[in-house]
């Protein structure tokens, strides 16, 4: 049975996505925080994990990208997975009595305009995992207290959902990250996860960028993450996606001519995005 390492517990996004993707029985490792998660990958106490690496509402984790790079962890797969925030109390709370509402600070931020114009005054608290906060309240029960997680916290944790569908875009969706300390290029792979840096010097990212589209590469995320200690200089992390896996190797090959370094993260499967129109 593999054993998986997710940030976050029990009823969270993370476990979800991990359920999903391996689709077999598995054994979850709770982690309180993001690096925890690669320390264990990197001493071999799990096989995989599971992390989070951008929201189509919130945007792109940068820590996370730092954190691949810093622990040489392998991506080797992904998946998107549609996220459906919930408004959660413990039954008998009603909606006029909430004062504080718990979640990830993800999660505030995917539900920022629900809030402001149906819950302005109350106060917003941060917690590690929007599971965390459903256990939280329901065990603690503190006045007037809700939180934001979703469907599967709320029945694990005895929770009313008060209200559904909060977040401010329906088509909300985040991408994880299956990552490893060992990988191997599947037959089947047509996505790649790279980073590189670039010399500071008019069109170097330019030459970069137009050598894939020389060979037929598409870039479906390009990011930038600042160098710590080196202001005003980047790391640049560029997902591409091919048919031809020649075309690929060829492109990287002469990308190589025009970096002043560069790192393969991962070669998989690209991941299916079902776009869902409620």
């Amino acid at each position: 049975m593999k054993k998986i390492a997710i940030q976050g517990i029990a009823g969270s996004f993370h476990e979800d996505a991990a359920q999903r993707f391996f689709n077999e029985d598995i054994e979850v490792v709770e982690c309180k925080s993001f690096t925890r998660v690669c320390e264990l990958v990197d001493n071999d106490q799990v096989d995989i994990a599971v992390m989070a690496i951008e929201n189509s509402i919130a945007g792109s984790i940068l820590n996370n990208y730092q954190l691949i790079r810093d622990f040489h962890l392998k991506i080797i797969g992904e998946i998107y997975i549609h996220i459906i925030m919930n408004l959660m109390v413990p039954k008998g709370v009603e909606k006029e009595e909430i004062t504080d509402i718990y979640s990830h600070t993800m999660a505030l931020k995917q539900c920022a305009e629900y809030l402001e114009k149906n819950l302005p005054q109350a106060e917003l608290h941060e917690l590690s995992d929007t599971a965390a906060s459903a256990k939280f309240i329901a065990a603690e029960r503190p006045e007037g207290a809700a939180c934001i997680g979703n469907e599967r916290s709320a029945m694990m944790y005895g929770l009313q959902i008060i209200e559904s569908g909060i977040e401010t875009n329906r088509k909300n969706y985040t991408r994880f990250l299956i990552l490893s300390k060992y990988a191997n290029r599947s037959e089947t792979s047509n996505k790649a996860s790279i980073c590189f840096e670039v010399g500071h010097f008019y069109g170097s990212l330019a030459k970069v960028l137009n050598t894939f589209a020389e060979y037929k590469i598409n870039l479906s995320k390009i990011q930038s993450v600042p160098i710590i200690g080196k202001p005003n200089e980047y790391t640049f992390h560029v997902d591409i996606e091919w048919e031809s896996m020649e075309n690929y190797e060829r492109a990287i090959h002469e990308v190589l001519k025009n970096v002043s370094s560069l790192s393969i993260l991962g070669e998989y499967t690209r991941g299916e995005l079902a776009i869902h129109n409620q």
